[in-house]
């Protein structure tokens, strides 16, 4: 299917975020509508009280469809949690008729073949992204179809998330009136919005610095090698500004967007910030320079843990292209400097490309995740490697899922 309109939610720890947007042929994504909402009954991603959780959704999608003129019956759900793990698997199929070259079919039973994996019970397949194919030990063949070979490898990387939470975001969003089409990793959707070519295939690291989470995803030769999610984020900053400056939680939020700094050292001594602290009835004076020492700590725990995740999988000297900083945290001001010096990489806070339309909002580190989760489903949809829901369980209204699959996501009010 060339073109059509597709939604996205997001399911964050500080905010749900829904887009809606149209594709036509030859054409950059269009945003017709955006609908962002506060996350009530949620932690670090994940459902915690699915009656607030829904209601957040609801209160997004019709932000969403009143913005973009449209019905939202189905949507592509973006989710992320500490309970996301990945693992590389390879899939070997045999190609019987020697004078036949490969087609799709022996393709989708390579994939198919490389799903098959030993995990615990109690967790799901969410994606088996093909990283590359081998044709009779021709190594890194990106796309075999009409090729001639008599066996067929397919390595793929495999993302799996506990049953239990996928389910209860299933749920949430269905609880709010809309059908769930996909569920896709924040940290591929995140990729999709902010990486380009070049540094996919030269090797870089990003890490979408959320609410709740720090979503880490790894590219080399092109292709996805690691993901995991760190569970530390920008609100442990907060939490450490109220620990630190003694003060309430949303003046620390406040504060730490308006005059967060992660470089201690620019900040002149003598500069300082009026804010309200606990036990006084006035606003109390506090050094500027004492709040960007308390974000530096944070940040740079964050760096250090994300170096630590990405060397488990691939070694520095192969990230030629370095860190990619995105989600709401990388807005702070010298993140990407105190990166660098940190992780020794060379370090760019990421933002959504490519976009038109009602694209304001969009155009922030913050929202990389909701803008990729739209992105990421246009490509599988119009690439026909969309499978359709692979989890283990199976969700409710099959004659419903198809109705709505045909009509694609919209229908007119």
């Amino acid at each position: 299917m060339k073109g059509g309109v597709f939604a996205s939610i997001d399911i964050g720890t500080t905010k749900v975020c829904t887009v809606v947007g149209e594709v036509l042929d030859e054409q950059p994504l269009r945003i017709l509508g955006v609908g962002i909402a506060a996350a009530n009954g949620l932690n670090r991603g994940m459902v915690e009280n699915l009656r607030d959780a829904s209601e957040s959704v609801r209160t997004s999608v019709e932000q969403a469809e009143r913005s973009s003129g449209t019905r939202i019956l189905s949507a592509h759900v973006g989710l992320a949690g500490p309970h996301i793990s990945s693992q590389n698997n390879r899939g070997i199929v045999a190609i019987p008729d020697r004078d036949r070259p490969i087609s799709q079919d022996d393709v989708t039973r390579v994939l198919d073949g490389a799903r098959i994996v030993s995990i615990p019970t109690n967790r799901e397949i969410i994606h088996a992204v093909p990283r590359y194919y081998i044709v009779d030990g021709q190594d890194h063949v990106t796309d075999p179809v009409g090729m001639y070979g008599q066996r067929l490898d397919a390595e793929t990387h495999i993302i799996t998330g506990l049953s239990t939470v996928l389910q209860n975001a299933t749920k949430c969003v269905e609880t709010a009136g809309v059908q769930v089409e996909t569920l896709i990793v924040s940290s591929l959707a995140s990729a999709e919005a902010v990486l380009e070519q070049e540094e996919k295939r030269q090797g870089v690291v990003l890490a979408d610095i959320g609410g709740g989470t720090t979503d880490i995803i790894v590219y080399t030769d092109g292709s996805v090698c690691h993901t995991s999610v760190l569970p530390v984020g920008g609100n442990h900053i907060t939490r450490d500004l109220v620990i630190g400056l003694r003060c309430p939680y949303q003046a620390a939020e406040d504060v730490k967007a308006l005059y967060g700094h992660a470089i201690p050292s620019t900040i002149d001594v003598e500069e300082t910030v009026e804010l309200d602290v606990f036990g006084a009835a006035e606003r109390r004076s506090v050094d500027r320079r004492r709040i960007a020492e308390i974000v530096q700590a944070r940040i740079e725990e964050i760096c250090e843990m994300t170096m630590r995740e990405v060397r488990r999988a691939v070694h520095d000297d192969i990230l030629s292209a370095g860190l990619v900083l995105t989600g709401g945290t990388a807005n702070l001001a010298g993140i990407a400097e105190l990166a660098e010096q940190v992780t020794g990489l060379p370090v760019r806070v990421g933002a959504p490309r490519n976009l038109q339309g009602l694209i304001d909002t969009l155009c922030d580190p913050g929202y990389a995740s909701s803008v990729g989760a739209l992105q990421w489903a246009v490509s599988e949809v119009e690439s026909g490697a969309w499978p359709g829901p692979s989890r283990g369980f199976s969700l409710p209204g099959d004659l419903w899922q198809r109705f709505t699959r045909m009509v694609r996501v919209l229908l007119p009010e």
